[in-house]
C-alpha cells in the first residue's frame, strides 16, 4: 500500500508535489494546534511538588527558639519556618462559658523533625519554661498566671483567674519546644544550648544544616521539607536562606537571580531592581507615634500644646517623603485593621499649622525674637522647645526633621537627639528620661492596647512609653480585656479611642507597610493577617514554583 503511495507521489509534476506537501503541514500544524487547544481547555493548572526557593535574610541568626526569642527579625523569620503553634497542632481549641478554661486536644500521631513523638508533655514543658523566672523569657508577662495541666497525651486544660476575651490568640500562637531536646539542662543555661542553632522544631521545614565563613559569619541555612508538619506539606522541597549584610547586597543578589525573595525594602529602593519581579505591600498592626513625657516639661503639661503639636504635624507629607509612601497615616492607638476602630472619631483630624498657631496664640504662647514661643510660669519664663529622642534608622531620622520643620513653623522648637537603636533601651526608655520619644509600638491583631495605655504599665519594664495616666481608661482598658461580648466590646473600644484623642498623650503618626520581593514564578504567597514580618512565613507550606496540568473534574 505504501508503496503504491509513493508511486503515485512520484507520478505528479512538482507543482502537484509541493501542493500536497504543503496541505499536509497545513493539516499537521492545525492539528497539533486543535489538539494543544484542546489540552488546555480540559485540563487545569494546579500546584506541583518541588523546587528550591532561596531567601534572603539581613543579619544573622542567634538564637531560633520561640521560648527565648531574641527579638532579632532573623531568629524571628527562622522560628516561623522551623516551629508550629499550637493553632496548627490542635485538633481542637474549647472554652468554658465564663471563658475560664481551656481544652486543647493535640492532633494524631504528631511528630518532631527528628521523628520523636509530640506530645501534650512538650506543651505543658514549653508553657513552665515560659513560666520560669530563670528561663528569662520575654513570653513571662503573657504566660503569668495560667495553669496548665496534662489530661492525657493528647490533651491539656488551661486555666487563667479572669476572663481574657483574647486568650485564643495566645493559645493558637504558642509556638512548641521539644521536651526530650531541652528537659535534660536548666532553663537557665537554655540559651546556651547548640539546638538554638541547628533547631529541632514542628515546622513546615526541617533544619538539615548551616554553612559559615572562617570569621563566623553565617552564610546559608539549609532546610528541607518537612514530612512531619501537621499542616498541610510544603509544596516546596528546599528552602535556601542566604544571609546578606545589607540590603545593598540582597538587591545585586536578586538582579543577578541568586536569590528567590526578601524583604523589608525600602520602596524608594525599587528602581534598582532589574530583574522580573512581583512586590508584596503587606500591613501590619505597628505603628509610630511621639510619645510626650508630661512629667519632664511644664508646657507639656498642657493639653493645648500637645493638641496643637499635633495638628502641626504633616502625616501626609511624611509618609511621601520620609518612607516613600510605603505606610499609612494614622490618628489613633487602634488601627483600621483592628477589631473596633471607628474612623468617626478622628474625622476632625486634618493638618492645619494656622489652627495650630491659633491654639497656641490663645493659650498666651507668645513668639519670642527667635521665633519661639514664651510663657511665663510664676517667675520663670518656659520656652516651647523640646528634646525629640530618635533611634538613629533612617526612615525614622528623616521623620523626626520633618517633624521639626513643621512645628518651628508654628514657634515650637524641637531638637533631634539620634540614639544608636541597642542603646535606646538602656540609655533613655528604662529611665523615662525624655521630653517626647518618637517610637513604635507593635500590637497583635486585636483591640488589647492595655501595655500600652494603663497607668500600672507607666514604668519600666511597661511599655506606657507617654507615661501616662488617666484612671477613666485604666477601667477601660480592664473591660474591653475581660468582655466576651463582641459587640459591647466595641462601645468601649470607641470610648477608648475618644478618650486618648482627647488628652493626646501621644502623636500616633503611621503604621509602615512591609515590602516583601519576590520572582515571578513564585505562586501562593498570600498574608493576611499577620501581626509581624516572621508571619510572611505562615503561610509558606502553600508557597509554589512549580505547577502541572490535569483533567478537569466533571
Amino acid at each position: 500500500m505504501l508503496s503504491k503511495f509513493r508511486s503515485i507521489i512520484k507520478a505528479w509534476s512538482p507543482t502537484e508535489r509541493h501542493i500536497f506537501y504543503a496541505a499536509v503541514s497545513v493539516f499537521v500544524l492545525a492539528s497539533t494546534m486543535l489538539s494543544i487547544r484542546l489540552y488546555f481547555r480540559l485540563t487545569i493548572e494546579i500546584p506541583d511538588f518541588g523546587g528550591e526557593y532561596l531567601e534572603g535574610l539581613v543579619g544573622q541568626p542567634t538564637i531560633i527558639n520561640p521560648v527565648i526569642p531574641s527579638g532579632n527579625d532573623v531568629d524571628r523569620d527562622l522560628t516561623s519556618l522551623l516551629f508550629s503553634g499550637l493553632g496548627i497542632l490542635s485538633e481542637e481549641i474549647k472554652t468554658s462559658e465564663d471563658g475560664r478554661i481551656w481544652t486543647v486536644a493535640l492532633k494524631k500521631d504528631l511528630k518532631w523533625s527528628d521523628g520523636e513523638p509530640l506530645t501534650s508533655d512538650d506543651v505543658l514543658y514549653t508553657t513552665d519554661a515560659i513560666q520560669d523566672i530563670n528561663t528569662r523569657s520575654p513570653l513571662i508577662e503573657t504566660w503569668r498566671g495560667v495553669v496548665v495541666e496534662r489530661l492525657s497525651e493528647k490533651e491539656l486544660k488551661f486555666t487563667i483567674k479572669t476572663p481574657y476575651a483574647f486568650f485564643a490568640d495566645n493559645i493558637r500562637g504558642l509556638k512548641i519546644i521539644p521536651h526530650h531536646i531541652f528537659s535534660i539542662v536548666p532553663n537557665s543555661n537554655m540559651r546556651l544550648s547548640n539546638f538554638n542553632l541547628e533547631p529541632v522544631g514542628s515546622g513546615p521545614f526541617v533544619f538539615r544544616r548551616y554553612e559559615k565563613r572562617k570569621d563566623g559569619f553565617i552564610t546559608d541555612f539549609y532546610l528541607d521539607r518537612n514530612e512531619n508538619y501537621a499542616g498541610d506539606k510544603s509544596l516546596i522541597d528546599k528552602f535556601h536562606i542566604v544571609f546578606l549584610q545589607n540590603s545593598s547586597e540582597a538587591i545585586d543578589k536578586f538582579n543577578t537571580l541568586m536569590l528567590s525573595g526578601f524583604g523589608a525594602l525600602d520602596a524608594r529602593e525599587l528602581v534598582r531592581l532589574k530583574a522580573g519581579f512581583n512586590e508584596y505591600r503587606i500591613s501590619l498592626p505597628r505603628y509610630y507615634a511621639i510619645f510626650m513625657n508630661q512629667g519632664t516639661h511644664p508646657a507639656l503639661k498642657e493639653r493645648d500644646v500637645r493638641a496643637a503639636l499635633a495638628r502641626a504635624t504633616n502625616r501626609a507629607a511624611i509618609v511621601t517623603a520620609s518612607l516613600g509612601g510605603q505606610a499609612e497615616a494614622v490618628y489613633g492607638p487602634i488601627l483600621p485593621s483592628i477589631e473596633g476602630y471607628d474612623a468617626q472619631v478622628y474625622e476632625k483630624e486634618i493638618f492645619s499649622t494656622d489652627e495650630a498657631g491659633a491654639i497656641l496664640e490663645n493659650a498666651k504662647w507668645i513668639r519670642g525674637e527667635d521665633g519661639v514661643r514664651e510663657k511665663i510660669y510664676g517667675k520663670n519664663k518656659i520656652r516651647l522647645e523640646f528634646e525629640l529622642v530618635v533611634p538613629q534608622i533612617p526612615f525614622l531620622i528623616a521623620t523626626a526633621n520633618a517633624i521639626k520643620d513643621d512645628w518651628a513653623k508654628i514657634g515650637a522648637k524641637a531638637v533631634v537627639v539620634s540614639i544608636n537603636p541597642a542603646e535606646i533601651n538602656d540609655a533613655v526608655i528604662k529611665t523615662r528620661n525624655y521630653h517626647m520619644l518618637l517610637f513604635g509600638n507593635i500590637l497583635s491583631n486585636n483591640p488589647d492596647v492595655f501595655a500600652f495605655w494603663h497607668s500600672s504599665e507607666r514604668f519600666y519594664p511597661g511599655q506606657n512609653l507617654a507615661v501616662y495616666e488617666n484612671k477613666k481608661l485604666d477601667i477601660l482598658l480592664e473591660t474591653i480585656r475581660r468582655d466576651l461580648n463582641k459587640e459591647t466590646r466595641a462601645i468601649n473600644i470607641k470610648k477608648l479611642q475618644e478618650t486618648i484623642l482627647a488628652d493626646r498623650p501621644a502623636i500616633i503618626l503611621f503604621s509602615p507597610t512591609y515590602l516583601y520581593i519576590a520572582t515571578k514564578n513564585l505562586r501562593g504567597f498570600s498574608p493576611n493577617n499577620i501581626t509581624a514580618p516572621a508571619e510572611r512565613f505562615n503561610d509558606a507550606s502553600h508557597w509554589y514554583i512549580r505547577t502541572k496540568r490535569v483533567l478537569k473534574s466533571g
